[in-house]
């Protein structure tokens, strides 16, 4: 299927399509007229990509882990290294999370001590 089709299929955007390309998620054929052509998995392979997307993976890491994916949803085989990366992203993810909890606290400590400006006296 053409390039059209598939961002039709999956509803993701022609240019997005053409990015996991470049990071090697994604491969095409192409025509003699320059076209690209994507096999019958394509579409699978999208929604693959969107799922390990949606859990918060680079693209990067995806590329790592994508070949360990099976099936429609990502639904991963344990391949060589695949769950010593997954538990690398979900230690930073649990330290991001941390570090966005206390700034959210420290935000909401200001909120509660925050006195309201005084409004100027208009005549």
């Amino acid at each position: 299927m053409r390039i059209g089709e598939l961002s039709r299929l999956t509803e993701v955007s022609t240019r997005l399509l053409r990015y996991y390309e470049q990071q090697g998620l994604l491969h095409s054929e192409r025509t003699p007229g320059g076209y690209r052509e994507y096999g019958a998995d394509a579409q699978v392979r999208v929604r693959q990509i969107r799922g390990l997307l949606a859990a918060g993976l680079s693209t990067k890491v995806i590329a790592e882990i994508l070949p360990c994916a099976t099936g429609p949803l990502p639904a991963l085989e344990a391949c060589p290294d695949l769950l010593a990366t997954l538990r690398v992203e979900l230690a930073d993810l649990d330290g991001r999370i941390e570090t966005l909890t206390q700034s959210r606290e420290a935000l909401a400590a200001y909120l509660a001590t925050a006195r309201p400006a005084a409004v100027p006296y208009a005549a």
